[in-house]
């Protein structure tokens, strides 16, 4: 190994080192330049992965790619409505078990990143706040307010004793080395007055107080009071500098992707982007910098926020829903990091310099007395350029960073990719494909009808309409609001003698009419409204008429001023009018009877152990209100399941008792928004990049392999309204080809990186391309495509460009086919010239079995 080589190993192995040993303490402090561990300035790299967006199944997968990928802290909020959702009654156990997660990262070899918030915003459900908060006498959130603040240090007083009691803070030889308090306050604190400084204050205060022996931070928190560190959050946070020159400068938030919502298309974020985000932040001064997310998960139950958050929380990260690499996001990313811990050293001895290249272009040197050296070399610009520096000439793609450990050669550059990228793909198994192990067809199903209105002993009688969610306190997404009116068919809103319109105004989220029990129309808000008003044609009998309006929420607010009193569910008007004369009624203010939730909720059916289960062969379809429950059999292998849910309307569904989430396929985004490609070049935001316009926002759902036996597994579902059960697929998560694309303009791999100049070793180092197969029991079976000289398109759809070498092919498959992994040459010395004078590539696509 090289004497580089080992140097980087060798530091890696100093800042994890320090805390392998519980017994050994560890002292973590900071100064102007980054944080301080044993009196040693340390270079970071942190990615996001909250614990129970997976299951502990998948921790340590998780946590040994992130470690692959170059982490060295792994960061998670602390999520206080899973953790105590009724007052003074605590649940670790599962997915929730944040000390089993904080040992596992341990374990690992990495470090830990504790965001306790507890205000944790996360796009998940009401921002993490148990909603029995909300009905304390008094309370305030977020606030100068004695009921909060007493709630708030008792709870995170709690999380800081059960990690004391486990030894796991730097200081007592545990992984932990920062801590946060609240989060992201800093956007909303004008809102709150008068109320918002002396709140934080005492967060500070407080959260300092516990003794935890590591650093605290507030997030987008300009203000933050000494010693607590304010750090920024965003695509971009390069500009962002500390409220203090004694603070290192420090980002918790890169957004690797973005959330996906019901109804919208699926944002992504270019890898060349985030790449020269993160090293423009290192460039300019920065020393910790975290991915949000670096595996995002799924929001398994009704833990997504918003409203409208989808199940999948996959965000874009370098790992995905399914606990796979991401590429080539995941191993450009790894190779960042390593260019960047190369510069370790440099970067935390002293403080940059900006030597003057030009508008649009930024060199960043790190120079000390004895002789360190890095630099970076930045062009902010879109278009390609050519730049001289400290003597020498260097080619700066737009919107890229070159990376030069020495302040010479070039180690990596943002914008150029060596790492391999792969076409993911879903394999489908109808249900009746899923057979049990004595291989017999096993897809019978049963089925319950929810009742249409009231059907529980618990219901009640209100005067006019209340608010959703001050009266289920979230105990369900639904309520049912219901009423009689008598018609004599004189009235004169009616037309015909019976038609009429059903005019609903809601807060949202959604809602279903029904009128004498009978479907009469849905209606559903969206996130950037989520406010209905609707007129629904209906048909009146002379008599009695009953009129059902359900209600349902879509994940509770997350994010805001006073987000806490966001409402939902149907406040008014409701009336009966006609369509065209104005005449109406206003049902408002008469006797409403309320349902909190749905009958099968409190019978048990998601479990599907119930014995009101009916089975017989004419099975209802497309209807609304209907329980399904089968079993089947775990799709053969070890790949990640998700369930194709398209063939269905909207509800949620459950496997063994577990709910993987609400699906909603018929939630469409817009058909227009997105591009098959995007352009990396240019700040990017969040509808930059769009995929998937004109599909449901998600149609695959995740089910863990560790909640499926063998066989025998139990599936639920609860149908709003309507769809066909028996239509669903079962998919595993695969990978159809890996591919990748080097030029000759290429810098070699970082790991081959030599601060000896060519000039000075008579040595040349060229660019090289490397396939490795995602599973360690599979090899390269075949080459699809190769072509050295001027390929054309993409991943999955190369092709020959005007110029081509016709050894290409073979050279490619004799050095792959039969390996898990190949590197080969991208060079005429490999492959002769086919155009000379011309910058060539070699595309190369491969399949692994």
């Amino acid at each position: 190994m090289p004497t580089r080589g080992k140097g980087f190993l060798l530091g890696l192995a100093l800042v994890i080192g320090v805390f392998a040993a519980s017994s050994l303490c560890a002292n973590v402090t900071y100064d102007h330049r980054a944080l301080v561990v044993d009196g040693k300035r340390r270079v970071v790299v942190s990615g996001s992965i909250h614990y129970p967006r997976s299951t502990p199944e998948m921790w340590p997968d998780l946590i040994q790619k992130s470690k692959d990928g170059g982490l060295d802290v792994i960061e998670t909020y602390v999520f206080w409505n899973i953790h105590e959702p009724v007052r003074n009654q605590y649940d670790f156990e599962g997915r929730k078990d944040l000390v089993k997660f904080v040992k596992t990262v341990a374990e690992a070899g990495l470090l830990v990143h504790l965001r306790i918030g507890p205000y944790v915003c996360a796009e998940w459900n009401y921002g993490g706040f148990p909603l029995w908060l909300h009905f304390i006498p008094g309370i305030q959130f977020r606030t100068d307010n004695e009921p909060f603040k007493t709630e708030m240090q008792r709870f995170t007083a709690k999380i800081v004793d059960m990690m004391k009691q486990e030894k796991l803070y730097a200081s007592q030889g545990g992984p932990i080395i920062l801590s946060q308090i609240e989060n992201e306050y800093g956007n909303v604190a004008s809102a709150y007055g008068s109320g918002a400084k002396p709140y934080v204050n005492w967060a500070a205060t407080m959260a300092t107080s516990l003794d935890t022996g590591v650093p605290w931070v507030m997030c987008q928190q300009g203000d933050a009071p000494d010693p607590i560190i304010n750090t920024c959050n965003g695509f971009y946070c390069d500009q962002f500098t500390p409220n203090s020159n004694a603070k290192p400068k420090m980002w918790t938030e890169n957004w690797s992707g973005w959330v996906i919502y019901f109804g919208g298309a699926i944002p992504y974020r270019p890898v060349e982007d985030l790449a020269f985000a993160v090293a423009r932040f290192f460039q300019r001064g920065g020393t910790f910098q975290n991915y949000y997310m670096y595996h995002g998960g799924t929001n398994f139950g009704r833990t997504a926020g918003g409203p409208f958050i989808a199940t999948s929380y996959d965000y874009d990260a370098p790992i995905d829903e399914y606990g796979l690499v991401r590429q080539p996001k995941w191993g450009h990313l790894r190779d960042v990091h390593k260019a960047i811990k190369l510069c370790e050293d440099a970067l935390v001895a002293t403080d940059p310099a900006y030597p003057s290249l030009g508008p649009n272009l930024e060199a960043t040197v790190y120079k000390t007395d004895t002789g360190l050296c890095a630099a970076f070399l930045a062009n902010v610009g879109t278009s390609d350029t050519t730049v001289t520096f400290n003597g020498k000439s260097y080619q700066l793609p737009g919107w890229s960073v070159s990376i030069l450990p020495d302040c010479t050669n070039v180690a990596l550059n943002t914008a150029k990719i060596n790492s391999m990228s792969m076409i993911p793909t879903f394999v489908y198994e109808s249900l009746s494909e899923v057979v049990d192990s004595s291989n017999t067809v096993n897809a019978d199903w049963s089925w319950i009808n929810e009742p249409v209105g009231i059907s529980k002993d618990d219901s009640f009688v209100k005067p006019g309409l209340l608010e959703q969610i001050n009266t289920t306190a979230d105990s369900s997404d639904y309520l049912w609001y219901s009423l009689s009116t008598d018609i004599t068919g004189e009235e004169p809103f009616l037309e015909d003698g019976s038609q009429a319109v059903l005019h609903v105004e809601s807060l949202g989220h959604a809602l279903h009419a029904f009128v004498n029990k009978k479907l009469a129309g849905s209606k559903a808000g969206n996130s950037g409204n989520p406010k209905i008003a609707v007129d629904i044609p209906i048909t009146l009998l002379p008599g009695k008429n009953t009129i059902d309006l359900l209600s349902l929420t879509v994940g509770l607010q997350n994010y805001g001023a006073f987000y806490d009193k966001t409402g939902a569910g149907i406040t008014g008007p409701v009336k009966l009018k006609s369509s065209g004369s104005g005449s109406m009624i206003d049902l408002s203010s008469q006797q409403w009877t309320y349902q909190i939730g749905l009958q099968g909720e409190d019978k048990g059916l998601p479990s599907g152990s119930s014995s009101m289960w009916i089975t017989k062969p004419s099975l209802p379809k497309n209807q609304p209100l209907t329980w399904y429950k089968t079993t089947f059999a775990a799709p053969a292998g070890n790949d990640p399941v998700a369930i194709d849910f398209s063939v269905m309307g909207k509800g949620e569904a459950w496997v063994n008792g577990q709910s993987i989430g609400r699906y909603w396929p018929t939630n469409v985004a817009p058909g227009s928004g997105c591009t098959n490609s995007c352009n990396y070049r240019g700040a990017y935001s969040s509808n930059k990049c769009l995929k998937s316009c004109g599909k449901p926002s998600q149609q695959l759902y995740h089910v863990p392999r560790s909640w499926l036996k063998p066989s025998d597994n139990i599936l639920v579902m609860f149908e709003e309204v309507g769809g066909d059960p028996t239509q669903i697929s079962f998919a595993t998560r695969q990978v159809e080809s890996l591919c990748s694309r080097v030029s000759e303009s290429h810098p070699s791999p970082v790991d081959m990186w030599n601060s000896d100049s060519e000039s000075n070793t008579g040595k040349t180092s060229w660019p090289i391309l490397s396939l490795d197969c995602l599973h360690p029991n599979q090899v390269i079976s075949s080459i699809k495509f190769a072509s050295f000289g001027t390929p054309q398109g993409n991943c999955g759809s190369f092709s020959h460009g005007k110029c081509s070498s016709n050894r290409a092919l073979a050279v490619v498959q004799k050095a792959c086919i039969g390996s898990k992994r190949c590197r080969v040459d991208v060079s005429i010395n490999t492959f002769g010239d086919p155009c000379i004078g011309v910058t060539k590539s070699l595309a190369v696509e491969a399949s692994c079995t």
